[in-house]
């Protein structure tokens, strides 16, 4: 029985092959990801039962994409079967200054054709602690907003604790709409999940003296945005990444969680990356695996950062690391000496 539900798309991930372009390319990798499958991996890979819903297409490549997540032991019993086709992305990854780029074709995917009736939230919660979803599956269409409110409402009424990473994505609506629909899903999140941008992008909160872009981040203002959000939603807890983009290829990683004691910081990571994508989700994943299993917001916090800098090294959406990995980065070994 899943501890932890998440709900979301997964999409097939087409890349050339290292640092390749796309006009260079004449073959491309095949993988899987999607925020909240991602999310889900990472669980079931800290030992946590984690179950993942979505609705994939009944074909050979739906089926690939339920492989995907139940080969690290994901429960994938409650994912509907059914629409056209699997969401694809295609990702180009930057180096030294040349930044990485994606490209969606996803329009009309299986979950964002979805409806509510797809969904027995009641059944798919039983005995659940938890649900996680991010602002990616809102945007994909107006029904799927629609679903994840169903699921956020159920979820809140059968006491688990819901979590939210904002991910505002500008390719898939706008932040007028965005605020619109994710400040009536916010209404029964607990712990809401951001980074330098979301807050501005989708709620018009934005860090004082702040240049992302410079690399110039001020923990007051963070401070700031986190205190505001949760005057503004009621939250538990607020959490918010905190990434200095030297390069494509190096990033300084930490974040910050704020709650009613206070705000806390974790320590920085110098971060040469591998593969960035998912580094988020594998920060949220971390976030839950700690306040889960009781860590205090310090411990949470800083399991969370580890479990993420460590996924910068590692090829294709999912996080595939253990709690003792994490717990030896977040403890202060991060030599990267040979391990014997």
């Amino acid at each position: 029985m899943a501890q932890v539900v998440t709900f979301g798309e997964i999409m097939l991930r087409l890349a050339p092959e290292g640092y390749i372009r796309f006009t260079q390319a004449d073959s491309f990798g095949a993988t899987y990801g999607g925020g909240e499958a991602n999310v889900a991996v990472s669980l079931a890979n800290f030992g946590m039962d984690a179950k993942f819903v979505t609705k994939l297409p009944n074909n050979d490549i739906g089926q690939a994409a339920v492989n995907a997540v139940r080969r690290f032991g994901v429960d994938t019993s409650d994912i509907v079967r059914g629409g056209k086709r699997v969401g694809i992305y295609f990702l180009e990854k930057g180096a030294s200054q040349r930044p990485s780029k994606v490209i969606y074709d996803r329009a009309d995917s299986a979950i964002a054709t979805a409806s509510k009736e797809d969904f027995d939230w009641e059944k798919i919660f039983a005995g659940a602690k938890w649900f996680h979803f991010t602002g990616i599956t809102p945007a994909l269409s107006d029904a799927a907003a629609d679903i994840c409110l169903d699921a956020a409402k159920a979820a809140k009424k059968l006491g688990l604790t819901v979590s939210c990473d904002l991910n505002f994505r500008k390719n898939l609506w706008t932040s007028e709409k965005a605020g619109q629909v994710m400040g009536k899903l916010m209404e029964y999140v607990d712990v809401c999940i951001a980074n330098e941008e979301d807050s501005e992008k989708v709620f018009g909160i934005k860090a004082d003296d702040t240049d992302i872009t410079g690399g110039k981040l001020n923990h007051d203002g963070y401070i700031s945005v986190a205190k505001k959000l949760t005057e503004r939603f009621g939250f538990k807890k607020v959490a918010i990444t905190l990434r200095t983009s030297i390069s494509a290829s190096d990033n300084n990683w930490a974040a910050m969680l704020y709650d009613s004691e206070g705000a806390y910081f974790s320590k920085e990571y110098k971060v040469h990356i591998v593969d960035r994508v998912g580094g988020g989700d594998s920060f949220g994943a971390g976030l839950i695996y700690g306040l889960m299993n009781g860590y205090d917001s310090q411990a949470a916090l800083e399991f969370a950062v580890a479990a993420s800098c460590l996924k910068h090294s590692i090829e294709g959406d999912f996080n595939q690391v253990s709690v003792a990995e994490v717990s030896a980065l977040a403890g202060g070994d991060g030599s990267g000496r040979v391990q014997r």
